[in-house]
């Protein structure tokens, strides 16, 4: 991974403190984790003018951008408030999985992990059913 920009590394690591505060969430306890989501996010700031998350493979990352669910805040943070970067996540480090479908990978893996700020954030949950069938269909 290249190394990001001081002006972008800062930028994401504001949006982060932000987006924790404003989704009720926390960032990663576990040491280096946080550090190197976001750098990778800043990389991708760099390289393509958008957070793309860093977590993720993409075969052509300009026709991911198109589709927008991976720029973070990604669309599965935004509907369900769960993160696959564990960039965003419960107190206690955990993603929250309780507003996942449950034949989501998120929720067979850490099964059902409560969302101690259901008041805050999910911004996009009306678009669930939408996610869905991108899901299904267009697996990424």
């Amino acid at each position: 991974m290249k190394v990001p920009s001081a002006k972008s590394f800062e930028r994401m690591e504001k949006f982060v403190k932000i987006y924790c505060e404003k989704t009720g969430t926390s960032t990663s306890p576990q040491e280096g984790v946080t550090d190197a989501v976001i750098k990778g996010l800043a990389a991708n700031v760099d390289e393509l003018k958008r957070p793309l998350c860093p977590c993720r493979f993409y075969p052509d990352k300009q026709e991911e951008i198109k589709h927008r669910t991976w720029i973070c805040a990604c669309d599965d943070m935004q509907i369900y408030k769960y993160c696959h970067c564990l960039l965003f996540v419960s107190p206690e480090g955990l993603p929250i999985t309780e507003h996942l479908p449950e034949d989501h990978e998120g929720r067979k893996t850490y099964g059902l992990v409560k969302d101690p700020t259901p008041d805050k954030g999910r911004a996009l949950r009306h678009k669930a059913a939408e996610r869905e069938k991108e899901r299904r269909e267009r697996p990424s």
